[in-house]
């Protein structure tokens, strides 16, 4: 029996419900892909990791071209903007120059693994792989990353949280 609880509270909006679809659908890709390569005797967590923190880079540039000022309250703005937060359930919990600490509510990505019936521990492993992004957009803007709860691994909340070094 999983120990996942990852259930939405929020589903009347139409346009975050296709975003949380969109992102379902990147998962799913992500996680059959995975476990192809390893049927394949392929590395899959390296391969993943390694695309997804490139990912994360790319992304982590876009964000800098849409960020106003400098500092982890600008960034906020730029990689935060209000239907990602409605995606997620995200409340910020912090947000200053020093830090900026997030909690996600739902996860599309983990729902989607549920779906394709990958197992918790599959699951755990996919969504750190995932976080790999987050980490390559943290590094692309200087600041530190710690990712700390997460529902993957059972937890009814993921923490998210970007440092200034």
């Amino acid at each position: 029996m999983s120990k996942i609880k990852n259930n939405p509270k929020h589903t009347e909006n139409e346009v975050v419900n296709g975003l949380r679809g969109a992102i379902e659908h990147r998962a799913t890709w992500m996680g059959l892909m995975m476990d192809e390569a390893k049927k394949s005797g392929c590395d899959a967590e390296q391969i993943a990791r390694k695309a997804i923190y490139k990912t994360g880079g790319v992304h982590g540039a876009d964000i800098k071209t849409r960020q106003v000022g400098e500092g982890l309250p600008n960034f906020e703005k730029a990689f935060l903007p209000e239907n990602t937060k409605k995606i997620f359930e995200m409340e910020v919990k912090a947000c200053d120059d020093e830090k900026l600490e997030v909690v996600f509510n739902y996860c599309p990505l983990v729902a989607a693994w549920k779906k394709q019936g990958f197992s918790d521990e599959e699951i755990n492993l996919m969504c750190d792989c995932a976080m790999d992004g987050d980490r390559g957009i943290a590094a692309s803007h200087g600041y530190e990353f710690h990712l700390g709860k997460t529902i993957a691994a059972g937890d009814d909340i993921c923490e998210v949280n970007f440092y200034k070094k």
